[in-house]
């Protein structure tokens, strides 16, 4: 399932779904499709820091220890370690990612669930996330910015090209980006759908900015931000 969320105007007033005459405040507009096969590409722009760990500790959406150390310490020096440049880069959007399928061999960009850190107590070296780690997960932090999205998007299309078979064509794509990305992150307009362009050629594709994206990572659904979702239709050529 991919797609995304309305976003609320200004007066708080909510979103409305509209359906004929009528106006809804609530509910969602839902599109399945046959005869035609959907690609899903979920690029959420992160970038991998350092190396993976295991979460050794962990309550609720806080992770106690990492590899049996204070998850605070191993993220302070994980960022030590980083070279000047990368350091500045990291620190002003710092992510974490947790892996979604423990069976790989090793786990790269794309395989990792990523979510934002909340916040850090000195004390006790724990780290808040706004998601619920478990045990035995591998994790590893990561951090986001236009050079690190526009990398990720770029090699999650690219990785999709290179799959197709040899008589599959894509005949269009719906890109649900986040209203966080575009001109805002890039500095440029129409980021996503040029980089769409650039790897398939001028395939239809529509869509629309999201407060909050819906796609899948590890064969799960999940809700993300700052984040490309992307459906790509492809079909056998006759």
């Amino acid at each position: 399932m991919l797609g995304g969320m309305a976003s609320s105007h200004q007066q708080q007033q909510g979103c409305a779904v509209f359906i004929d005459d009528r106006a809804l405040m609530g509910g969602a507009a839902m599109m399945g499709l046959k005869g035609v096969s959907v690609k899903p590409v979920v690029a959420q722009g992160a970038e991998p820091l350092g190396q993976p760990w295991i979460v050794t500790d962990c309550e609720a959406n806080t992770v106690k220890t990492l590899g049996s150390r204070p998850a605070l310490e191993v993220l302070q020096e994980t960022l030590m370690e980083l070279d000047d440049d990368t350091r500045e880069r990291a620190v002003r959007n710092l992510l974490v990612g947790l892996a979604m399928n423990e069976y790989k061999e090793t786990h790269e960009r794309g395989d990792f669930l990523i979510r934002n850190v909340m916040g850090a107590d000195r004390e006790s070296g724990v780290v808040a996330i706004n998601a619920i780690p478990r045990v035995g997960q591998t994790f590893q932090f990561q951090f986001r910015d236009a050079q690190a999205a526009d990398d990720d998007l770029r090699t999650r299309l690219s990785d999709l090209r290179d799959a197709l078979q040899p008589d599959e064509e894509v005949l269009g794509a719906l890109l649900c980006s986040c209203n966080g990305r575009g001109r805002g992150l890039f500095g440029e307009p129409d980021h996503d759908a040029a980089a769409l362009t650039e790897v398939f050629g001028p395939v239809p594709t529509a869509g629309f900015f999201c407060n909050g994206e819906i796609g899948p990572v590890g064969g799960e659904n999940y809700l993300h931000g700052f984040t490309a979702s992307i459906a790509v239709l492809t079909a056998d050529r006759d």
